[in-house]
């Protein structure tokens, strides 16, 4: 944990000690706490300066927007908290050398975008907003948090025929109970915390609403899904996917990698190769890939690609 996040699980556990209730606030405001900004990596660096650019806007706020291909598909991807759009830069290289159209944004309070906060209710926004200057999307593809507004958004007001989630849950719980965990906060105030987050957000944990949990309300049963995450993830550990894969039956697909945790999962090959093949030849294009091992199963309920660390 660095150090502005330990700095804050000391205040609110130092707070629970006095008032429980006190407490649950700050966990609150630390749970949606985005800053600092992450930076553009090197080596997304060209992708990410090829990109087309585009205002978007959500509450007045003002977002920067970015396309990249011309194909007539257009695939839309999500970043996670405290993310940004060019951590898919490896993902839009081949899915646009593959003919699709790749869109996204940089959510408020993050990356080149304006604003001090934001929810997940801003990425179903943009997402809408993008809807309406491409069209239907082939798929919609999302990272983390980014993933619980990929279904979020696909089971209310942004429909498509496939969904991609990488290192997510299935619904907000899971992130919660992953802050409560590594903050160390104890179970009144996290009781405390989440009746403030139910409070907040009142009428949206409903079958469609942005907050509602995709295991208990699934995506429409003419959507496809592919649910990728890494054994070794510490950020956000797997059961939830595990949970959501489940909740889909037979028009679901689960990839699991190993050695790439939360984030590097966004570019390996195994990844990459999977969701291109998704996107491009739903279930039916992923059941026909095997591992990079050279060992001919299809990634259809577990199948487990092991690579080298990397740095």
């Amino acid at each position: 944990m660095s150090s502005l996040p330990a700095l804050a699980a000391r205040g609110i556990r130092t707070t629970a000690a006095l008032s429980p209730t006190l407490a649950g606030g700050l966990a609150l405001r630390a749970f949606f706490a985005t800053g600092p900004r992450m930076p553009v990596r090197d080596w997304d660096a060209t992708t990410h300066s090829e990109a087309r650019h585009r205002r978007l806007a959500v509450r007045g706020i003002e977002v920067a927007g970015y396309e990249w291909g011309t194909g007539p598909r257009t695939v839309l991807v999500l970043h996670g908290w405290r993310g940004r759009a060019s951590q898919f830069a490896p993902l839009v290289r081949e899915l646009v050398f593959e003919g699709f159209r790749v869109v996204t944004f940089d959510a408020p309070a993050h990356g080149a975008s304006k604003g001090r906060r934001t929810d997940v209710r801003d990425w179903v926004a943009l997402a809408e907003e993008l809807q309406a200057i491409h069209g239907p999307f082939a798929a919609i593809v999302g990272h983390s948090f980014g993933a619980l507004a990929a279904l979020a958004a696909a089971r209310s007001s942004v429909p498509t025929p496939a969904v991609v989630a990488i290192a997510g849950g299935a619904g907000p719980y899971a992130f919660i109970d992953e802050f409560v965990r590594e903050f160390q906060v104890d179970q009144t105030t996290a009781d405390n915390m989440k009746a403030r987050f139910r409070r907040r957000f009142g009428t949206e944990e409903t079958a469609t609403g942005a907050l509602s949990d995709a295991a208990q309300h699934p995506l429409p049963a003419d959507t496809s899904l592919l649910v990728v995450h890494d054994r070794g993830d510490r950020r956000m550990p797997d059961a939830d996917s595990l949970r959501l894969h489940a909740a889909h039956g037979a028009r679901s697909r689960l990839l699991r990698t190993d050695d790439y945790g939360h984030t590097r999962v966004l570019s390996a090959d195994a990844t990459l190769d999977a969701v291109v093949a998704f996107v491009a030849g739903g279930l039916a294009g992923v059941d026909a890939l095997g591992t990079t091992e050279g060992q001919a199963q299809p990634v259809t309920t577990d199948a487990v690609v092991r690579s080298a660390p990397v740095s």
